[in-house]
């Protein structure tokens, strides 16, 4: 029986695209929009800032330094949290539903900025009892650590958990700890899984 269900949060509850920040980027940076993208992913930049082994301000510091990037931290923060669309994936309303009876957690790779940003704009985020993220924990999805930690704060059993990521290979890795996990696609998707074990 389910107990506690657990949402990713980027691409599940809100819909994001780098390339929207990337965009504004651009113009504020030496070297051409078509280099943002190869020269983060060129180094460990991002995952060291996801994983909590660097603090934003330094984050900031770096990536200015790595793009070339002019701008104060405020603006950079303003810029960097423009990935996010402004509608929801999955309606507050079925969030609400779910909370009036069973424990909900979110369960996300992300960053002080951007989850500072979420959690102050976006009302639906208001009905989750509780936030396993990646850069308090100190480890990135799909590592083992992050999943124990779900686990615990759950405060059931594996296999009385639900969880939904649209990534498989993080899927895969809850069902690897007893998690009953299912790849997200769609709202509509999530509500005949959810039925199918009687959650809804």
């Amino acid at each position: 029986m389910t107990k506690t269900i657990l949402f990713d949060l980027g691409n599940v509850i809100v819909p994001f695209d780098f390339k929207r920040a990337y965009a504004k980027l651009g113009p504020l940076c030496s070297c051409p929009l078509t280099e943002i993208a190869p020269r983060l992913r060129s180094t460990d930049l991002v995952s060291r800032f996801e994983s909590g082994r660097i603090a934003a301000e330094p984050f900031v510091g770096e990536l200015s330094t790595l793009l070339g990037l002019k701008t104060t931290y405020e603006e950079f923060c303003d810029l960097w949290t423009s990935v996010f669309f402004e509608d929801t994936l999955v309606p507050e309303s079925l969030i609400v539903g779910l909370h009036r009876q069973y424990r909900l957690l979110i369960l996300s790779n992300t960053n002080p900025i951007h989850f500072s940003m979420l959690k102050g704009r976006y009302p639906i985020f208001g009905h989750f009892d509780d936030f396993v993220l990646s850069y308090e924990v100190g480890a990135l999805k799909p590592d083992a650590r992050i999943y124990r930690e779900a686990i615990r704060r759950a405060g059931c059993r594996p296999e009385e958990c639900f969880f939904t990521d649209d990534i498989a290979i993080n899927v895969e890795a809850a069902r690897d700890h007893g998690i009953d996990a299912v790849q997200f696609f769609s709202a509509e998707q999530l509500e005949e899984e959810l039925k199918a074990r009687g959650v809804l």
